[in-house]
């Protein structure tokens, strides 16, 4: 299979364009830089037709605005595995929108497929096996590698003939207004706005007492500030179980700082002295500046709740089993959790709480509602 061009400037994106609004669907993916740099982009774009592959280059066009359209025309199909990320990306970097999504790892959880990789769906329907050695590369490096273009035309080039499989499954098992509903759903994904203290995304913060937690959040400042100097996503500057682990320990001198982990003589050598200032600022910082991790309103036990809970997984177990899905995918805990708590007795209140998807109403509202009338 030849090597698919790579599109550099304005006028051939105008021209992709043109002949995109011809066909009736599209296959897309998307690669990004979230492993080297400090801030992701998206580097490169591939598009496929049932006939040919291109991609396009986003680090060269400076237009990329006349794709917009297209994306989000529901008239042309827009074919995707696991869009949610891409998506995001797409939002963020351009503004641009997706409608007309069929996404193929969707498919596969809707059709209980226990492995929804793209190479495991590939290698199953199609007997196609991808090479993903370059999972993991830098997307922004030019010029690309000839690998790394064959890895990419891979990712959407058999797309077509994939959901092709998959929607006729789904129409054949009933489930194809399932997946559709999950797919107008996440056509409405959006960036999450990082805000807040950086402490709020680290494991095991909420396991620190106030003194402790200001010691992170002093570390982690520092850590984000070096990465955004120089360019690299902050895991690769220092890992956060030794930040964590020096916020635990408090550490004023780097004998003191000995056996935490990741924190090897490199890193003491590098960042040993700016780690124990850091730590040293917040050692010195007032008791009503430390800062105080937030909890959720604690529960009285409610052993009512916990049984119809309890019943409630019964009866999605019962039919995880029935349908042959996981039972995450056909409802999840939350879901549950805030069936148990609102407890409707009819199938009225049960649609007007929008708790459930449609689809999880039609599979297995029924059977819920009686786990909750009985309890």
């Amino acid at each position: 299979m030849s090597l698919p061009p790579i599109l550099t400037d304005d006028a051939a994106i105008v021209r992709l364009v043109r002949d995109l609004r011809s066909e009736p669907v599209i296959a897309v993916d998307l690669e990004a830089d979230s492993l080297h740099s400090y801030q992701e982009k998206v580097c490169l774009l591939q598009i496929s037709t049932p006939t040919r592959t291109v991609l396009v280059d986003p680090l060269a066009v400076k237009d990329l605005s006349p794709l917009a359209p297209v994306l989000a025309d529901p008239a042309i199909g827009k074919i995707f595995h696991a869009a949610d990320y891409d998506i995001r990306c797409l939002y963020r970097d351009f503004g641009m929108e997706v409608r007309g999504l069929f996404d193929t790892m969707i498919a596969s959880q809707m059709l209980g497929e226990e492995r929804v990789g793209l190479a495991d769906v590939l290698a199953k329907h199609l007997d196609i096996h991808l090479d993903k050695r370059y999972q993991r590369a830098d997307w922004s490096q030019r010029p690309l590698e000839e690998g790394m273009v064959r890895y990419a035309m891979e990712d959407t080039c058999h797309l077509h003939r994939l959901a092709a499989i998959l929607e006729q499954r789904l129409r054949q098992m009933g489930r194809l207004n399932w997946a559709e509903e999950e797919f107008a759903l996440l056509e409405q994904v959006r960036p999450s706005e990082n805000s807040g203290p950086l402490f709020l995304r680290v494991k095991g913060a909420g396991l620190l007492d106030r003194r402790q937690l200001a010691a992170l959040e002093e570390l982690l400042q520092w850590r984000d500030g070096e990465a955004c100097r120089r360019d690299r996503p902050p895991f690769k500057i220092i890992g956060n179980k030794t930040l964590l682990g020096f916020a635990q320990r408090l550490p004023r001198n780097l004998q003191d700082a000995e056996g935490i982990e990741g924190f090897s003589a490199r890193l003491a050598e590098r960042y040993g002295r700016v780690l124990l200032g850091a730590v040293g600022k917040a050692l010195d910082m007032p008791r009503e500046q430390w800062p105080v991790y937030p909890r959720g309103e604690r529960r009285e036990r409610d052993p009512a709740l916990e049984e119809r809970l309890k019943k409630l997984k019964t009866v999605r177990a019962d039919m995880a089993g029935q349908l042959a899905m996981d039972p995450g995918i056909l409802v999840n805990n939350a879901q549950l959790e805030a069936l148990a708590k609102e407890c409707p007795v009819n199938a009225a209140q049960l649609g007007e709480l929008g708790i459930l998807k449609n689809w999880q109403r039609e599979a297995l509202g029924d059977q819920l509602l009686g786990a909750l009338i009985t309890t």
